[in-house]
């Protein structure tokens, strides 16, 4: 059975409340080994640090995300950087990012979290995980301010020129269940062709399921469905291609080369 990361996964939202213990069972058992969770508001910190703490297969990361945007506070920027000051194990800095698809968020107070995260990331040299819904060529803007950053863009949408502008920046694109709907054909299409250095596999969980799985709440046991897609894809073989995501997040998350 292929071994595998999820890098983006909310195995701390409420929906997973009334079972977490059995979504991580069924995680295990698919193979998936280690998983990133990131945050999405500060009021969320603390309880994303204790499952992680008790989950050793469980790497968080910390951020404001854009879709959150009422909850967020110039404080919450203090209260991170004392966090990540303090040792708390983190991962990462996200998720942070910009969305220009939701209505009523207001794109100059967007901006202003997201560059104040992305020089955090910097200072305490972290990679950091992006959130850019029809907000591409702004994340990139944002990118360009901050030399010295890495990180992924997760769901990725853009388009090839899009992505190769990540790559030469060192990014990472992060690929989930839409990858497996076959409408998304200019995605798949970059998904095919893209160098293997740059490949994450992510669920998103609880959202965005694989085209098996609509209608249902996604979980990190799906990540094999989104390999077995992407193998096809590639024409590669899915252990190969387990392996080098795997080796992928290991490097940008400073991960062990056999975490657990």
């Amino acid at each position: 059975m292929p071994r595998l990361i999820d890098s983006h996964s909310h195995l701390d939202a409420r929906e997973f409340d009334a079972d977490r213990a059995h979504v991580l069972t069924r995680a295990t058992a698919a193979g998936v080994i280690a998983q990133i969770v990131p945050a999405i508001t500060a009021a969320s910190w603390p309880a994303l640090r204790v499952l992680c703490a008790a989950q050793p297969s469980l790497h968080p990361a910390y951020g404001l995300h854009p879709m959150f945007l009422a909850a967020h506070e110039p404080r919450h920027l203090d209260a991170l950087e004392v966090l990540l000051a303090s040792g708390a194990h983190c991962v990462a800095v996200g998720e942070c990012g910009l969305d220009y698809f939701m209505p009523g968020l207001d794109r100059a107070r967007q901006q202003f979290f997201f560059d104040a995260q992305l020089a955090i990331a910097v200072q305490r040299h972290l990679p950091v995980i992006v959130h850019a819904r029809r907000a591409l060529d702004a994340v990139l803007a944002s990118l360009r301010r901050h030399p010295g950053l890495r990180g992924v863009v997760h769901s990725f949408s853009g388009s090839a020129q899009q992505a190769a502008q990540l790559w030469d920046r060192g990014f990472m694109l992060g690929i989930g269940g839409p990858v497996t709907h076959a409408r998304a054909q200019r995605l798949r299409g970059i998904v095919a062709r893209m160098p293997l250095q740059y490949l994450l596999l992510e669920t998103d969980s609880p959202d965005q399921p694989d085209n098996d799985w609509r209608g249902q709440r996604n979980e990190p046991a799906r990540l094999p469905r989104i390999l077995e897609e992407i193998a096809a894809l590639r024409g590669q073989d899915p252990e190969e291609l387990a392996a080098a995501t795997r080796d992928n997040a290991c490097r940008l998350f400073g991960l062990s080369s056999d975490p657990r």
